[in-house]
């Protein structure tokens, strides 16, 4: 095999292929595995004997958060991404967030005060697709109405507070921390971008 005809591309959702998934705009109201209240579906809780930090994809569990983590760090690598789908929006926008939040976080930090800064970066006002303010307008469409922009915004408010505290759980493992391995990617944009 010749390593220049290689061709790296980057990891899509697993999500892409669930039929049904309600969308507002073209961004999916995908489930997640949560406790903050929100217009999102819930998933059953973790079984005890599974670990928050590697969930099956195909445990019944397995959300989008989930994949946002484990595909953050490999995705961050790449300018480019093409948009297979819905699913694949909700994965830019998490990657998106999670960058925004390493930022927020700093070495010296101890895990109160990162996680009180990660809360807060997730409850921030946020813009909509459409908004002037959103990174990404050309690829995303925005609500066609109030309502949806409403249902829209308590949605990514929800999914921005699981990454928070998922995120934040990942960067102080038993409760030590900031792990340099993930905060020696604060400084990468994915596809030069954020939010």
């Amino acid at each position: 095999m010749c390593i220049t005809n290689l061709q790296l591309q980057a990891y899509h959702s697993i999500f892409l292929q669930e039929a049904d998934v309600p969308t507002i705009g073209n961004f999916p109201i995908l489930p997640l595995r949560t406790r903050t209240r929100g217009p999102a579906y819930t998933l059953p809780a973790l079984p005890p004997s599974e670990s928050e930090f590697d969930v099956d994809p195909d445990s019944e569990s397995y959300d989008c958060v989930d994949e946002i983590l484990s595909l953050y760090r490999a995705n961050t690598f790449f300018r480019n991404f093409e948009i297979k789908g819905p699913a694949d929006r909700m994965l830019i926008y998490g990657i998106l967030f999670v960058s925004e939040c390493l930022t927020k976080v700093k070495a010296g930090m101890v895990a109160k005060e990162a996680e009180k800064a990660l809360i807060n970066t997730s409850l921030d006002h946020f813009a909509l697709p459409g908004d002037p303010a959103f990174p990404l307008n050309q690829a995303f469409e925005p609500p066609k109405d109030r309502q949806d922009a409403e249902t829209l915004r308590h949605y990514l408010s929800q999914v921005r507070q699981e990454i928070s505290m998922r995120l934040h759980a990942r960067l102080y493992p038993g409760g030590v921390g900031p792990s340099k391995w993930w905060l020696s990617f604060s400084k990468r944009k994915f596809m030069g971008k954020s939010l």
